[in-house]
């Protein structure tokens, strides 16, 4: 990190890929989001393989988490995240839920909550998606999810929904 510690952030990143090898894209997102200036990396879980959410005539899905520590203010750590989804040839066709080469979602921002046209954070889902919790509770078990509740709390309530923990 190259700016002070006093203001960084710790923020937790969600990785999914589900066309052109997804192992190998989420590991090679990983390590270009570790690359980042401004970007400390805490921790990375395990990947976890997941049926599709929405359309099911699509590839299974892996996934991941991330924990970053960064200087980065939460738009700028956004648009990174999408250049890096477009470096890994992520093309926005406005479907919802379709297959992709690389899903980077910005979890959680710090205690933060934003609601921006661009931006929600926490992220709209990660309250109630298997592949997001179960990832991030083995990185963060004792997270604080700002304005969802306990983190340990959201994952007794959530199915694993086919989630598998990959090897």
């Amino acid at each position: 990190m190259k700016n002070s510690d006093k203001d960084q952030v710790v923020a937790y990143i969600g990785l999914g890929s589900n066309l052109e090898n997804p192992a190998e894209q989420i590991n090679s997102a990983h390590a270009a989001i570790a690359g980042l200036n401004d970007v400390e990396e805490l921790a990375f879980s395990s990947l976890y393989h997941s049926p599709p959410m929405g359309p099911q005539d699509q590839p299974d899905y892996i996934n991941a988490v991330m924990a970053i520590a960064t200087n980065l203010p939460a738009m700028d750590l956004l648009r990174s995240l999408q250049h890096i989804e477009h470096e890994h040839g992520r093309v926005r066709k406005g479907e919802r839920w379709g297959a992709r080469t690389l899903d980077l979602d910005l979890l959680i921002y710090g205690g933060q909550q934003i609601d921006l046209p661009e931006l929600t954070v926490p992220h709209v889902g990660v309250a109630e998606r298997a592949f997001v919790l179960y990832p991030l509770y083995e990185i963060a078990p004792e997270l604080l999810v700002p304005g969802k509740g306990h983190i340990a709390d959201l994952i007794r309530s959530c199915p694993l929904n086919g989630l598998e923990r990959l090897a």
